[in-house]
């Protein structure tokens, strides 16, 4: 059904819209449109934990490498992509390493001790990984299978750390007509961002459909659906609005949404209940842009029989459809998408380039949730963010493009509420260079 709803949806667009211009006949030739670039990237991330679990810190530097080829001449052009990463542990060993929420090098199995407690393995000093894809596009259409980074709304790899993930499987782009791009992709394995091998997360499959259209230059929208085998089904949608107002200002409206339904005997091994299954969350952010500054409102509200479920790896109880399948406005360290959460979220950013230091920004944001169920029957839990965070990207000189960031967190959570989530201090600095080969 809701494939058919989605196929008339998009003949209706098509018969509205005209045709973009061919891409395969602009084609240069397999060697001639390559490039390989190599995103270096520095990364810290500390977690000084409350309510008594241990700290975690993790340092690294790591280098992902994308050589993708032109495609061939004519009609079916016919391409390739190669996915190289490798990364150094500079801090994080035995003890420190191992937060789910960090994950830059996972830590081995360990040992069992005598009296039954864990003894966690030591992480790994360097991983090494790559993979391929093979390519083909028709016109303004691209089927590619392999190793790749898919990122759609409902199924949306993490690069937030300092490996990407990566998933093997077929995807299709179409951008046939102006303004509208269709997606569909059926992915079998998810290589986890902090091990070695294409299959470390376990994943059966998921498959998804969906596709953006931008209507005018103010209004676009988006509809997008997954099924992940034996775990969930969930849908997407997305409207966004920009009210252009005077004197270089504008109102910005995001309406971002999902639902999900668990598989029973998913529900039953990770909730308990097998009718434990169904989850809606959305949220609407309202963005006012006056010159250099920005302030923002959004409110974002889970309701069903379970919070908002996504990432982590199948073989670790996770969901495995991506680290950030989560595009919803109070997201920071925190998602706020507890079962009935409710949270409000003021929020203000500046562009300095306005003040003569062009390339740096600051954002500030305070998130609160309420009405936190978490499974615990002692009343309606709660919790608290403030978020921050300076970047700077050069501008110039040899350094160009080089972007620094510095972001702080601190996340307070009620006893009430400690079974969903742990509040605690973060700090995450980063460096990324991108060096572009050729």
């Amino acid at each position: 059904m809701l494939k058919q709803r989605m196929g008339l949806i998009a003949l209706g667009i098509l018969s509205a819209t005209q045709a973009m211009a061919n891409d395969q006949e602009q084609s240069k030739g397999f060697v001639e449109d390559s490039h390989l670039n190599i995103a270096a990237r520095n990364a810290y991330i500390s977690r000084d934990y409350k309510n008594g679990k241990q700290d975690k810190a993790e340092w690294g530097q790591g280098f992902i490498g994308k050589l993708e080829s032109g495609f061939t001449q004519g009609t079916v052009g016919v391409g390739v992509d190669v996915i190289g990463q490798y990364a150094i542990r500079l801090d994080g060993g035995k003890g420190r390493a191992g937060a789910g929420g960090i994950d830059f090098f996972k830590q081995g199995n360990g040992t069992t001790n005598p009296d039954g407690s864990n003894n966690p393995g030591s992480a790994p000093h360097d991983l090494a990984k790559g993979g391929a894809a093979v390519k083909f596009r028709v016109s303004n259409t691209v089927l590619k299978y392999g190793d790749q980074f898919p990122a759609v709304p409902v199924l949306q790899y993490d690069n937030s750390r300092l490996l990407s993930e990566t998933y093997t499987g077929t995807s299709i782009v179409s951008k046939e007509i102006a303004g509208l791009q269709l997606d569909a992709g059926h992915f079998t394995k998810e290589a986890r961002k902090s091990m070695e091998g294409t299959d470390s997360g376990r994943l059966k499959s998921i498959d998804y459909i969906g596709g953006s259209y931008k209507f005018t230059e103010s209004l676009s929208a988006a509809l997008y659906a997954s099924d992940m085998q034996d775990v969930l089904k969930k849908q997407y949608v997305n409207v966004n609005y920009v009210l252009a107002l005077p004197e270089k200002q504008s109102l910005t409206f995001d309406f971002n949404g999902y639902k999900t339904k668990l598989d029973k005997s998913f529900a039953l091994e990770n909730q308990k209940d097998e009718d434990a299954r169904d989850n809606k969350i959305w949220s609407l952010g309202a963005t006012w842009a006056v010159g250099p500054h920005s302030f923002t409102l959004a409110h974002q509200r889970s309701t069903g029989d379970t919070g908002y479920l996504y990432g982590g790896y199948r073989n670790a109880g996770g969901i495995g459809d991506g680290g950030n399948t989560i595009l919803l406005a109070n997201s920071y360290w925190s998602d706020f998408n507890g079962k009935d959460e409710r949270s409000w979220q003021a929020a203000y950013g500046i562009d300095f380039a306005t003040f003569g230091v062009p390339g740096l920004s600051y954002n500030v944001a305070y998130v609160r949730g309420t009405n936190i169920d978490d499974g615990s029957n002692r009343g309606n839990g709660t919790e608290r963010e403030i978020f921050n965070q300076f970047k700077y990207v050069v501008q110039s000189g040899p350094a160009k493009d080089l972007s620094l960031r510095a972001r702080a967190s601190w996340l307070r959570v009620s006893s009430n509420a400690d079974q969903y989530n742990v509040g605690g201090n973060e700090i995450r600095l980063f460096a990324d260079y991108p060096i572009n080969v050729f």
